[in-house]
């Protein structure tokens, strides 16, 4: 995992496999934010593995994806909603991490 820091609390990254996940906790954070929508690449893994190896590793993930159908308005208004009700760091990933940074940047004007 090449993580990227975007603030103290908010860090992006690449793609992330289900084995990732353990690491994120261990890491400490204490969610992680899947941006990419199922099936936008070849050899991703469903969000649905991703899910369940977060409850393996007793940390929360959730699923807040950007491209295909998604508007990003839509979507930077739940990160806000995200963001403000979890304490601690987040890793967000997407495809290269760019996303993430971007929706968090959105997200930023609907206030904290």
């Amino acid at each position: 995992m090449q993580v990227r820091d975007i603030t103290p609390n908010f860090h992006v990254t690449g793609q992330l496999r289900p084995a990732d996940i353990s690491k994120a906790a261990e890491a400490g954070y204490c969610a992680v934010i899947c941006m990419r929508p199922d099936g936008e690449g070849w050899g991703q893994p469903k969000f649905s593995e991703i899910e369940a190896a977060g409850k393996a590793s007793n940390i929360a993930v959730h699923y807040i994806p950007v491209g295909g159908p998604a508007v990003p308005m839509e979507q930077a208004r739940k990160l806000r909603a995200l963001l403000n009700e979890t304490e601690g760091p987040v890793l967000a990933f997407c495809a290269s991490g760019q996303r993430c940074a971007g929706l968090y940047q959105m997200a930023q004007q609907f206030g904290g």
